[in-house]
């Protein structure tokens, strides 16, 4: 590669920039889009929130919650994965538009256009949180700066995961149906599972074989983690009597490790197939 190549090769990091300005712009363009990753969750939670309010109370005293305070960081999480699904779609859609085809030919590295689309989706997913989040104002919630900058944070890297997660599957589907039908049988669940919804059962001497399997099934979910890490910070003084609800340090190292290890696959299922095979 001579000097005159390297002076007119594009940046890696340029390259990534401009495909995450792309996703956001191209967000904020479908409001379809907008209405169905705040609606849903935001629907959800208002209706299950309201109708098991009286049957569900965990905790005592000042630390009690009730099923709608429960339920907030479950549907925050939600939102988040509604988002970085609809934005891993985009990739199944370039493909058949082209432009997917164009940037593998350029000459830029795999892991920048990974990043760029992963990043795209990822900021949009952060927004539709934060807007969500001002809900829990409504709540009775622990908050403070250095808590809400945290939190800020921990959502920005369970996006990061949900999205690289997501851009995973859509490179391996060739249509909007596959990639569908694998939401419904792997991402939901995961977030079923999460916590989110339901608590995770404390495995105690006497629990029944299928409360060690669903407790099991809960605790190697990355997701769970992310979940746990944003209950911790709304509500720090909170107590989960019967329940597991991991600690702050073990919910950030599980999350990061699976923001990281998601990305490092989406980067590595990209290196699999050629502008040709896309065709």
């Amino acid at each position: 590669m001579n000097a005159a190549h390297l002076s007119t090769a594009p940046c890696p990091w340029h390259a990534a920039m401009a495909l995450t300005w792309r996703e956001i712009v191209r967000f904020f363009r479908q409001r379809s889009r907008i209405v169905a990753s705040i609606g849903t969750p935001l629907l959800f939670w208002v209706l299950f929130g309201a109708g098991l309010a009286g049957s569900f109370r965990i905790g005592e005293g000042k630390g009690a919650q009730n099923f709608l305070t429960f339920f907030f960081p479950g549907s925050l999480l939600l939102i988040v994965l509604f988002t970085a699904i609809f934005s891993s779609i985009s990739i199944i859609e370039d493909r058949r538009e082209g432009f997917l085809q164009g940037v593998l030919v350029a000459p830029i590295p795999r892991w920048s256009m990974i990043l760029g689309k992963v990043l795209g989706g990822t900021l949009v997913a952060l927004v539709q949180g934060l807007i969500f989040l001002a809900f829990g104002l409504t709540l009775p919630l622990s908050w403070s700066l250095l808590g809400a900058a945290e939190l800020v944070l921990l959502l920005f890297v369970a996006a990061l995961a949900l999205t690289s997660l997501g851009t995973f599957f859509a490179w391996r589907t060739d249509s909007t149906q596959g990639f569908h039908a694998i939401m419904n049988l792997v991402l939901m669940p995961l977030w079923l599972l999460s916590g989110g919804f339901f608590p995770a059962p404390a495995l105690t001497g006497n629990a029944g074989w299928g409360q060690w399997l669903l407790g099991v099934a809960m605790r190697i979910n990355p997701l769970s983690y992310a979940v746990a890490g944003v209950r911790r910070l709304l509500a720090p003084a909170a107590e989960y009597p019967g329940a597991w609800v991991p600690g702050l340090g073990l919910s950030w190292l599980v999350t990061l490790g699976f923001a990281v290890g998601a990305f490092l696959l989406a980067v590595w299922v990209s290196r699999q197939r050629t502008a040709g095979d896309l065709q």
